[in-house]
């Protein structure tokens, strides 16, 4: 990794909070701590945002989520690992992240309601924005 460039939580604190603040939140969601850190890992690493790999990954093995699932998360699609809930919450958090490519169609919006209810659609939508912030911040940045 590169040197900070900018230390924005210092120089941006209360804008900085409010995403931690967000992050807090999410974490007592009903969608579950593991499949948003999931979730987050895979924005990270079709972000590239090494930072942020390396914590979310740490961040699921103290979780005790599998390591199958962990090795196998950039293959999801074609992995036994992952439920069908967890796959369409993947591909949610995927069409999202590439939204101007893939946008985020009814069929997958209807995938993801049979699964999830609307408050867990609701926080796993602003689990996957707030990602994509902090994971564009941390890389212009070079955190």
């Amino acid at each position: 990794m590169s040197q900070l460039r900018l230390s924005y939580p210092n120089l941006s604190p209360q804008a900085y909070q409010g995403l931690i603040a967000c992050k807090q939140a999410l974490d007592s969601s009903s969608v579950g701590t593991a499949l948003i850190a999931l979730l987050y890992l895979r924005i990270s690493q079709i972000n590239g945002c090494a930072f942020c790999l390396k914590m979310h990954t740490d961040e699921l093995r103290k979780l005790n989520v599998s390591n199958d699932k962990i090795d196998t998360l950039a293959g999801w699609q074609i992995s036994s690992a992952f439920s069908e809930k967890e796959k369409v919450a993947l591909q949610w958090a995927e069409g999202l992240t590439h939204i101007s490519v893939e946008n985020s169609s009814d069929d997958l919006y209807q995938r993801l309601q049979q699964h999830f209810n609307d408050n867990e659609i609701s926080d796993l939508t602003l689990a996957i924005g707030l990602m994509n912030a902090f994971n564009r911040i941390a890389i212009s940045l070079r955190q």
